[in-house]
């Protein structure tokens, strides 16, 4: 038998959707038939994951991530994702909460990165995530250097995650800003671009970002179905 996921999600229920999709399409283009693994889905209200960041209660949103986990591995899940990049800032406390693993994503996108080669990337994602330094520090010491957009271009992307694509509004005149936002990163120097937001693979594509990307979802969902398959 497969071990059995668990997926945190509800942050946004947008990812959450994605991961599901991702693990059993992936599993049945590959091996033609539908055995893929056992998913358990704890989705989590969304407001509050919002509101305990404004206010820097990151000791609240471990908490409630904790508990959420402790949900899941009593359900029975074998290994957790949490379905979002922002919330990794507190892997250490939820891992430290059960005894199954909980699959690091920035684990899954700093492999990804060496296997392309790239040594220089570009991050997008809320601004907890680019402002923040647990990326930046987990990808340097796969010596990665990490370049982040200005605070202007923050702020923009940051309400397109929250105003738009959390809300599963994809709008073409926000992919024209991305893009020429990841055409601004590689002038600087960037090789590829992290999508470092689970929602922004919704909105930008590597062939619309004319260099490497990294999708979060689908490095992280593939990372839960291999250890899954195991």
């Amino acid at each position: 038998m497969h071990k059995r996921i668990g997926i945190l999600g509800g942050m946004s229920p947008e990812s959450t959707v994605e991961y599901y999709r991702y693990i059993t399409r992936a599993y049945t283009q590959r091996y033609g038939d539908y055995g893929y693994p056992e998913i358990l889905i704890y989705s989590v209200s969304f407001q509050s994951y919002v509101d305990w960041p404004e206010h820097d209660r990151w000791d609240l949103v471990a908490q409630g991530l904790s508990e959420a986990a402790g949900r899941l591995q009593a359900a029975g899940a074998d290994c957790i994702v949490i379905a979002t990049n922002t919330m990794h800032l507190v892997y250490d406390q939820v891992q430290a909460s059960v005894t199954v693993p909980v699959l690091n994503l920035l684990d899954a996108v700093g492999d990804a990165i060496l296997a392309r080669g790239i040594e220089t990337v570009g991050l997008l994602g809320t601004r907890f995530t680019m402002e923040k330094t647990f990326y930046r520090d987990a990808l340097a010491r796969k010596g990665v250097s990490v370049i982040v957009p200005d605070a202007e271009e923050r702020a923009y992307v940051n309400a397109v995650i929250y105003d738009e694509l959390v809300a599963g509004q994809i709008r073409d005149e926000s992919r024209a800003e991305f893009v020429a936002l990841i055409q601004r990163l590689a002038a600087r120097g960037a090789e590829g671009v992290i999508l470092g937001c689970t929602e922004i693979p919704l909105l930008v594509s590597e062939q619309d970002a004319g260099m490497p990307t990294f999708d979060t979802t689908v490095l992280h969902a593939e990372a839960a179905l291999r250890y899954a398959l195991a």
